[in-house]
């Protein structure tokens, strides 16, 4: 699965177990249609392990954490399920991690489907799948949300009550570093205390007008608190890096739905796709002159549901390498206003024949994102480019 994708259950019982090379807490939260806990007792994990319809199991021989939903047994009341997982070592962020969520039937074993939320750095909890309602029936859907506040950051933004522990008295020599652990009921329920900083998603937006991306970054397609759906376009440019010489690159987008496959390609052969949705400017021949050689602008808003990635790319059809290319970038403009939203500027160049420039990803919220690539293929042609550019989103 990719982020944001859904997938309809036909099994009454699920269970959702996340792994990864460290050891993660799992938790499972019962929500009402806004978003909330009805009281503590629909928070689930390791210190309460069962709650009504889900229950928590602690993963054993080197396994992961699971949380089981029984859908016959959730309340009325309760609109989703969304499971958990943050790193149980004090300050550790999923920056080189990468958990993975199995979903199975709880009571055959068998595997529904698979997410590893991608592209991961200062997040130290993570929601990773939810289990929910749509239309008398239950689906799972692949969420990856980061928060950069742990456990007690998910907690609390979900409606849970998180316990402070209780300051320690002042001591006498040598001096206490570490205030003692809660007691009492609170130290069997509440999950760590909570930062002092409000909870975060740590995403960058465009709140404060345009972004600079460096390679792996990301920015969600937000401003105002409203995400951006209306139409945008993708420029790419490049120079030859050597005088009087010619490059001719082609741009390129590849379109994915939530298996990782291809739906379709835009590029200079096949100008438009998915009913215009996705439209390319044309070739062009020499990367000469200023401003940007090739763009392709996105219909946002105008996208078919079944579309949930997008990934820029630049070919070489001639052979020629990005070694002879100089000042590569792609820039993300709002296709109405031509105000530039996101750049990034290629800083290294590698001997082959194929870039993945950039990635747009649907989240399950309805956002998009974009996060800078500058990965390299040997491809001449989008062709070449399709599955390198599924496994990267």
């Amino acid at each position: 699965m990719t982020p944001g994708s859904n997938l309809p259950l036909t099994v009454a019982r699920v269970a959702v177990d996340v792994t990864a090379p460290v050891r993660l807490d799992v938790s499972g939260l019962l929500l009402t249609t806004d978003g909330k806990v009805r009281s503590d007792d629909d928070f689930v994990f390791y210190n309460q392990p069962t709650g009504p319809g889900v229950t928590h199991r602690s993963g054993a021989g080197g396994g992961g954490d699971a949380i089981t939903v029984d859908t016959a047994a959730v309340p009325p009341d309760i609109d989703k399920i969304v499971v958990t997982a943050s790193l149980d070592a004090p300050g550790a962020t999923f920056a080189g991690t990468e958990p993975t969520a199995t979903v199975r039937g709880a009571d055959d074993g068998a595997v529904i489907a698979t997410f590893t939320p991608p592209q991961l750095g200062a997040e130290t909890a993570l929601v990773v799948v939810e289990v929910y309602r749509r239309g008398g029936g239950w689906k799972v859907r692949a969420v990856g949300q980061g928060y950069a506040n742990g456990l007690a950051g998910i907690a609390t933004d979900f409606g849970v009550t998180v316990e402070e522990p209780a300051a320690p008295a002042a001591p006498a020599a040598p001096p206490v570093t570490q205030a003692p652990p809660p007691t009492g009921p609170a130290a069997q329920v509440a999950p760590p205390p909570m930062p002092t900083t409000p909870p975060s998603s740590g995403k960058i937006n465009l709140d404060k007008g345009r972004v600079s991306l460096q390679k792996n970054q990301t920015v969600s397609l937000v401003k105002g608190g409203q995400p951006v759906l209306s139409s945008v376009k993708m420029g790419l440019g490049w120079e030859p890096a050597f005088r009087g010489a010619d490059i001719d690159l082609d741009a390129s987008v590849i379109a994915f739905g939530v298996d990782r496959k291809k739906i379709d390609a835009c590029f200079f052969g096949k100008l438009a796709i998915l009913n215009g949705a996705i439209q390319h400017s044309g070739d062009n021949l020499t990367g000469e002159g200023g401003g940007d050689d090739e763009s392709i602008t996105v219909h946002l808003g105008g996208l078919p549901p079944e579309v949930t990635g997008l990934v820029f790319t630049v070919n070489s059809f001639s052979g020629q390498k990005f070694t002879d290319v100089a000042k590569a970038y792609c820039r993300l403009v709002d296709a109405q206003t031509n105000e530039e939203l996101v750049r990034f500027d290629i800083t290294h160049a590698e001997p082959r024949t194929g870039v993945m420039m950039a990635k747009l990803i649907k989240q399950f919220s309805g956002e998009w994102e974009m996060t800078a690539m500058g990965e390299y293929v040997d491809s001449r042609t989008v062709r070449g480019m399709a599955k390198p550019a599924g496994k990267a989103l």
